[in-house]
């Protein structure tokens, strides 16, 4: 859409999953106080990912405190990418954006990656992580694992559905949902934006479209970040199974998980450092982990809260 289309009035159609999560009134509430330019608007879709929908009055009563246009779903139960293929089935605008129920959007966060979107069909932005907790080990601190912004290294289509706009039209268009067997392992967004980019879609990137997202202690772990880059590692080889590419991939991963944990030896007097070699030796496991047949550590299944 041009810009000129964009002042005769546009909605942007904001998607939120939730499963019992008390931050969901910090996320509306920073939805509500976004600062648009002329023409644009948004409205909201909550997908409720419980087994029931108590929750909804609740959410409701919220959204309309605050001005908020919503749609409330109800997308039973306990699997990600139900809750995912819901806020697509519910949205009728022609684009709608991604963020998690326990980030906040600064107030320029939309009108950012609007700005951005020119020719792509899809738009990422950055999730930056917080540590509030003093507990939180400085490694985790200096290293910043838990945010997401993409590098140039990484392909156009390992991207995340934490900060992301998306052409709805287009998924639409080419029947592009989250698969539901990775609901419960995550990685269902890697699977959606492979499947995007073998349709044809381009990928921009906003680096000024920030959310914000506190981590809890209980994240600031080694084991915790080394399992999600093992299941990483997996997604990856399965997708490059599907290319033909895996067989050479899985040898040089052997070799690759070697040489990092090596380093991570190497670095261990500077433990963010040290931490970085290990986990990158993580994913390389992971790829090797998926070609010896082992299933995709299942994140959420066990989970009473995301």
């Amino acid at each position: 859409m041009t810009e000129a289309e964009t002042d005769r009035g546009e909605t942007i159609a904001v998607c939120v999953c939730t499963f019992r999560r008390e931050s969901l009134a910090a996320t509306l509430s920073s939805l509500a106080t976004q600062v648009l330019p002329a023409g644009l608007k948004l409205s909201v879709v909550v997908a409720d990912n419980d087994h029931d929908d108590g929750g909804r009055e609740g959410i409701e009563v919220q959204a309309h405190a605050l001005g908020l246009a919503l749609r409330y779903v109800h997308a039973p139960a306990r699997n990600i990418s139900i809750a995912r293929n819901a806020c697509l089935s519910a949205a009728i605008e022609n684009w709608i954006a991604f963020i998690d129920d326990d980030e906040v959007a600064r107030p320029d966060w939309l009108a950012q990656l609007v700005a951005a979107r020119g020719g792509h069909e899809v738009v990422f932005g950055v999730s930056q992580a917080g540590y509030p907790d003093p507990a939180t080990p400085k490694w985790v601190v200096d290293g910043d694992f838990h945010s997401n912004r993409l590098t140039g290294n990484d392909p156009p289509w390992n991207g995340y559905t934490a900060n992301v706009l998306i052409d709805r039209r287009f998924a639409a268009a080419h029947g592009l949902r989250f698969a539901e067997e990775l609901g419960q392992t995550g990685g269902e967004d890697t699977r959606f934006f492979f499947d995007a980019k073998r349709a044809g879609a381009r990928f921009g990137y906003a680096p000024l479209a920030i959310v914000d997202e506190a981590t809890p202690l209980a994240r600031a772990s080694l084991r915790w970040l080394a399992l999600r880059r093992i299941r990483a590692g997996q997604i990856h080889h399965m997708l490059l199974r599907e290319q033909g590419d895996a067989g050479r991939d899985s040898l040089a991963a052997v070799a690759k998980a070697g040489a990092c944990l090596i380093a991570a030896l190497v670095a261990l007097p500077r433990p963010a450092h040290s931490a970085a070699h290990a986990l990158r030796g993580a994913l390389h496991l992971g790829v090797v982990a998926a070609a010896l047949g082992f299933a995709p550590y299942r994140e959420y299944a066990e989970r009473k809260s995301r």
